[in-house]
């Protein structure tokens, strides 16, 4: 396990900060609420998928890549945050986009562009079954090069053994503090990140109940996202030696915010950003953790936690979508 864990480039800022949300608390005082920074793990304005990159990459650079392919929508946090780790380690970076190029590029788009990126469009196609294809079209285009292809979001079980050290470093962090952490709420919506929490509390004997929020209800390919993260966990239990047998039944997926659709501000949304952010100065992303840190909001609204519990959120960062969808937050 140790061997796995340890194969990483050291790219984000880490341990990322853990601290109480004093004023939310007090908003909720039958409870304590505490929030994990990943907002703040560097690599272009922070994120969590870093923590993914640091495995992903390690892996294609020692297997002598040269070029990084990988794809999101048009505002990915992840396809930003792999541009500029490929920056950092003179990797060349293609990112495959869905939709068309848009006359204007704002927010992670336009981040990704000025990390030195090669953006590439999807038109009509889809990105995820587009992949493939453009990975063996840049094959025989630039057959010098050896193109390592990342999934959509980063999601694959080395993608989830970023989330299992997470784990780890945040069991000394809470070790440290003196406290226990009953709940943790967090978006999920490509599964890696979900996955590796789920391996990483067995392996680390983390006493935790995880709380994700579905943020896109989308399919992957007719698979659901429980499907897909079943499969990450069942591969990682046999990977790390679980004892540990996992069933559908197993996957937890809070679905009941996701209506709506991938990258559409509700009420929901608006109302968790501007609460995180006038209570505590914190910003959320309007699409993905602003989804997630409102499915928590109403647990709270609602009694759906018990009273005396310490509930962490996790914040995966985001930053730039506000500067792409600041002014549907206004309304």
């Amino acid at each position: 396990m140790n061997e796995i864990i340890k194969n990483r480039l050291e790219l984000g800022l880490f341990p990322s900060p853990l601290h109480k949300l004093n004023n939310l608390s007090k908003q909720y005082p039958d409870n304590n609420i505490y929030i994990k920074r990943d907002d703040l793990t560097d690599m272009a304005t922070g994120g969590n998928k870093v923590r993914k990159l640091e495995y992903l990459l390690y892996d294609a650079v020692e297997n002598g890549c040269s070029s990084i392919l990988t794809s999101g929508a048009q505002q990915s946090n992840h396809c930003r945050q792999t541009a500029a780790a490929c920056s950092r380690l003179g990797l060349a970076c293609h990112l495959l986009m869905s939709g068309n190029e848009p006359d204007k590029y704002t927010g992670n788009l336009l981040l990704s562009k000025l990390l030195g990126a090669q953006i590439h469009f999807t038109g009509k196609g889809k990105k995820e079954s587009d992949l493939d294809s453009f990975k063996k079209d840049l094959e025989e285009r630039h057959p010098k090069n050896k193109h390592y292809l990342i999934p959509l979001g980063g999601s694959s079980l080395l993608g989830a053994v970023g989330f299992i050290n997470a784990v780890n470093e945040l069991k000394k962090q809470i070790n440290s503090m003196n406290i226990k952490i009953d709940y943790i709420f967090f978006g999920s919506s490509s599964g890696s990140t979900q996955a590796g929490l789920m391996l990483g509390k067995e392996l680390y004997h983390l006493d935790v109940e995880l709380v994700p929020i579905n943020i896109d209800k989308t399919d992957f390919k007719g698979v659901s996202l429980e499907k897909k993260i079943l499969k990450l966990v069942q591969e990682g239990a046999k990977t790390f030696g679980l004892d540990q047998k996992y069933e559908l039944n197993d996957i937890p997926l809070v679905r009941d915010y996701s209506h709506a659709g991938y990258g559409i501000i509700l009420e929901n949304e608006r109302m968790a950003f501007k609460t995180l952010a006038k209570r505590e100065g914190i910003l959320l992303d309007p699409i993905y953790s602003a989804r997630a840190f409102g499915g928590m909001l109403d647990y709270l609204d609602k009694q759906k936690i018990e009273k005396g519990k310490n509930i962490l959120f996790w914040h995966t960062g985001g930053f730039p979508e506000i500067l792409t969808h600041g002014n549907e937050l206004l309304k």
